[in-house]
């Protein structure tokens, strides 16, 4: 199936990106490395570290059921927002909702495929809940699942938040799958480490 061109990209302001809460928006850019334990189904497979390896982030409910449903719970653990993929979706629609649950009122945003089969690149759109008619897109995501290199662009098209593949001995001889995460200043790095469980979910389908 040919990939239809992008649509218009809704006009908010790129200078700040709060979606989860301001407590994660820096004035500086916020270097995170992410850890997914690729050979194991446990609670925590998936960390999310700071520059001092401390865990900021972690993912709880990795157990496949009919209905995929995570959670992303902060270092405390306590729950920011449950993931749950959307039943009968043509195009892959996960949706995100605030806290541990998945009340329709909660909804913070959803993400869908640009095109319901996509090989070597992958490009994904993401709706505020706010944006009820989705006739266009808040930010997008494009890049490559194999090469773990992503770029998450706001409304405007600014670049937001960087991702790359990173390489040490023990994530090949523990079969841990690392990368970084670079997140511009002032935009929500919540939000940012939310968007990439799902681009993670979508792409191990």
């Amino acid at each position: 199936m040919a990939e239809t061109s992008d649509p218009p990209m809704a006009n908010t302001d790129a200078n700040r990106v709060e979606v989860i809460g301001p407590q994660f928006c820096a004035p500086y850019a916020i270097d995170l490395s992410i850890i997914n334990k690729v050979m194991t189904l446990k609670d925590g497979a998936f960390q999310v570290l700071d520059v001092n390896e401390n865990v900021v982030f972690s993912v709880k409910g990795m157990i496949f059921s009919l209905r995929e449903r995570r959670v992303l719970v902060d270092g405390d653990g306590t729950p920011l927002v449950t993931f749950q993929q959307k039943l009968l979706s043509a195009h892959n629609r996960w949706q995100a909702f605030r806290g541990e649950g998945t009340d329709p009122k909660q909804l913070l945003f959803s993400v869908k495929k640009s095109a319901l089969l996509q090989f070597m690149k992958t490009k994904l759109y993401v709706y505020l809940a706010t944006n009820t008619k989705e006739e266009v897109c808040d930010f997008k995501i494009e890049g490559s699942w194999m090469e773990k290199s992503y770029i998450i662009y706001a409304s405007n098209s600014t670049e937001i938040a960087k991702m790359h593949k990173k390489f040490t001995a023990s994530s090949m001889l523990v079969g841990k799958d690392n990368f970084g995460v670079t997140v511009s200043a002032n935009v929500d790095f919540a939000f940012i480490v939310a968007l990439i469980v799902i681009l993670d979910e979508i792409n191990e389908e």
